[in-house]
């Protein structure tokens, strides 16, 4: 790749990730297209790799993000705890950009939960009264399989939680995160515990 389309890419990355976190986008090709556009670029230019925008996310936060940023993340992760005490029976594990930090006020906690039938979840929720909308989310696996797993998303409080819901048999067979390509993240409850507890840098507040 020569200089200049480096140059180029460099750009994408730091307009997309201005417009994820300015703009609420969280589908991180839409961003890439957007930010191309902004710039000028043809819809055919080589685009970044999704961590680079994942890490320029996390980058753009602590430079710009401020106390708002701090304490919205640490809203969802201490909420993450919570929730995942509340549905311990599924034996939940904390994902996604929670875990990372690539966080704006668009993104929901995302949780995997573990269980023989996925309407268990259903059945628990409505046992407790608490309102939940179904949907599902196509995640990719190692061997190239890509699989339509069933979600629930409900609220607690003002953050959305959004639960997927796997055969009890994939609790060690992580789908791949679209950010990086490699087997997801996933926090048990105790390192959820202690991420919730980890002050959130920020760049100002650097040594």
């Amino acid at each position: 790749m020569g200089k200049r389309a480096i140059g180029f890419q460099r750009e994408i990355v730091a307009e997309a990730a201005r417009l994820i976190c300015e703009e609420r986008l969280t589908d991180y090709r839409l961003a890439k297209h957007k930010a191309a556009e902004r710039l000028g670029l043809s819809a055919r230019s080589q685009m970044p790799e999704n961590s680079l925008i994942h890490e320029a996310v996390i980058e753009y936060q602590r430079l710009f993000g401020g106390a708002e940023y701090a304490e919205h993340l640490q809203a969802l992760r201490r909420t993450a705890v919570r929730a995942m005490k509340l549905l311990s029976e599924f034996t939940p594990r904390l994902v996604g950009a929670t875990v990372s930090g690539a966080t704006t006020d668009a993104h929901l906690v995302r949780l995997h939960g573990f269980a023989d039938k996925p309407e268990m979840l259903d059945m628990f929720l409505q046992d407790r009264n608490i309102p939940y909308e179904t949907s599902d989310r196509r995640y990719r696996y190692p061997d190239g399989r890509t699989e339509d797993v069933p979600t629930c998303e409900f609220m607690a409080g003002e953050i959305g939680i959004e639960m997927a819901m796997f055969p009890v048999e994939q609790l060690r067979r992580a789908p791949l995160s679209p950010h990086d390509g490699l087997p997801m993240k996933r926090l048990t409850l105790e390192q959820a515990e202690r991420l919730a507890e980890e002050p959130i840098e920020l760049a100002s507040e650097a040594p």
